[in-house]
């Protein structure tokens, strides 16, 4: 019997979960035919290890500003030519709305690795479109997940034909959810009283406003227990919620096992939430977020045009209340969750994996593209340095109101020795990766030399502060 291909799964740190979903939904579908590895810059990883099976390592982004952007690439980079190395893949899949140079340096490096990019649609007109012919012919193959609400795509993605369509990509299963009483259980909730799931986040201003509005259109709903996935607190630690709800924070992943816990969810409207509670039957408040590439306002409108959920105003705060509080009333919930019914099954990650697998037992050589990297990349500095030409005035106003406004300076990066390990749990992972220490993850059962090449990539990375290193 042949030896299962390793593939790996790549993705991005996005603004919610659903680059994270989208790959841990195609590792599951893959794992009876390959060896799937996650790699990712999103802190959400550290549940996937424990929870799916799945080896997994967690790669610093560069929002974490612990090296130079140019050394960030590089350390990217040979990140995954040495994951690729150790575990002999031969595949790298990336889901991300922009393949980082380091991952498109990758394969540059090794011309036998072929690189497909996962690119959702329904982008905003941002920036970002620019460089997509350029992006798009380094890939060997692009695959765009389907999305319910493809027929209200009119972005920079929406009339390529680059990509191959799937169906949407979904961690929720019919055969695998859990019943109404087993997924109450499972979250230690009350079998009889009526349960709400809000999943708006927290952060800025704004966003916290929008989850007081909400959660305030479920006041007066009689009995409610009221399911939250982050605390509703601000950056202080003051409460967003109004008095008088019933209040409790779960964690739990996958969150699409236990969704049929819910009578009613309000949520972003991010691709994950979408085609997970929907699917599920769960009657839905979209909440969009308008920050990122992602044009969930698109989404959220096609879901309330043809009734498979309510779309609030997500600038006016008084209509997201207002949306919320419809929930409250039996016939609309029934009316949405019969309507839900009707959508296709969500086998997307089935067909990712499929094509995924095709691409890694294939034996027909890659051709390099040298030259459309070499275009790339100097397209790439020309936009950083365009970038750097527009904010050097946004810059100088920052630093005359600094200068007329100074504030404490605060180390946020630790310099002690980077932390290696080869932790699986979300309760070892959660508290490393939040670290302002830097962390080495590595992938359970490495070998000696991968570990000794991972302490070198990392020196190169970090330099003269790297002078020991803690191992698991």
């Amino acid at each position: 019997m042949s030896q299962k291909p390793t593939i790996i799964l790549a993705t991005s740190n996005g603004v919610g979960m659903g680059h994270l979903a989208r790959a841990s939904a195609v590792a599951t579908a893959l794992k009876d035919v390959a060896n799937p590895i996650i790699v990712s810059m999103a802190g959400g990883i550290a549940e996937v290890p424990a929870f799916m099976g799945i080896r997994c390592e967690y790669i610093p982004g560069r929002d974490r500003m612990w090296m130079s952007r140019e050394k960030w690439d590089v350390y990217l980079r040979d990140r995954l030519l040495a994951l690729a190395e150790e575990t002999g893949a031969k595949v790298v899949s990336f889901d991300g709305v922009v393949p980082y140079p380091g991952v498109i340096a990758a394969k540059n490096a090794n011309p036998h690795l072929k690189l497909v990019w996962v690119r959702r649609g329904l982008w905003q007109k941002k920036p970002q479109r620019f460089i997509l012919g350029l992006q798009s012919k380094m890939m060997d193959k692009i695959i765009e997940p389907g999305d319910i609400a493809r027929a209200y795509d009119f972005g920079p993605t929406a009339n390529r034909k680059d990509s191959i369509l799937t169906s949407p990509v979904s961690l929720f299963r019919k055969e695998d959810a859990m019943s109404r009483d087993d997924a109450r259980r499972a979250l230690g909730l009350d079998l009889k009283r009526p349960t709400a799931l809000v999943q708006l986040g927290t952060g800025d201003s704004d966003v916290n406003e929008k989850v007081t509005a909400a959660l305030s259109g479920l006041l007066g709903w009689k009995d409610l227990q009221v399911i939250l996935t982050k605390a509703p607190v601000d950056k202080d630690g003051n409460s967003l919620a109004p008095e008088g709800l019933d209040l409790k924070v779960v964690r739990y992943f996958p969150l699409a096992k236990v969704l049929h816990a819910f009578d009613a969810g309000i949520c972003a409207t991010g691709y994950n939430g979408v085609h997970e509670l929907l699917p599920a039957q769960v009657p839905t408040v979209f909440v969009s977020n308008i920050r990122g590439t992602d044009d969930q306002e698109a989404r959220a409108k096609w879901c309330n045009d043809f009734g498979f959920a309510l779309r609030a105003d997500q600038a006016d705060l008084a209509d997201i209340t207002e949306k919320v509080k419809m929930l409250q009333d039996p016939a609309v919930r029934k009316r949405l969750s019969d309507k839900c019914a009707e959508l296709p099954n969500t086998t997307g990650g089935q067909e990712i994996a499929a094509m995924l697998y095709e691409l890694a037992i294939e034996l027909k050589p890659v051709r390099a593209k040298t030259l459309t990297f070499a275009r790339l990349m100097a397209q790439d500095h020309i936009n950083r340095g365009l970038r750097h030409v527009a904010n050097l005035g946004l810059r100088r106003v920052a630093l005359v109101y600094r200068f007329l406004n100074p504030h404490i300076s605060v180390q946020e990066i630790d310099q002690a020795p980077p932390v290696f390990g080869s932790h699986t749990t979300a309760a070892e992972l959660h508290p490393l990766i939040k670290s302002a220490t830097r962390y080495e993850h590595i992938i359970e059962g490495a070998s000696a030399n991968y570990r000794k090449r991972r302490e070198e990539i990392a020196f190169a990375a970090y330099g003269k502060e790297m002078i020991v290193t803690k191992t698991k």
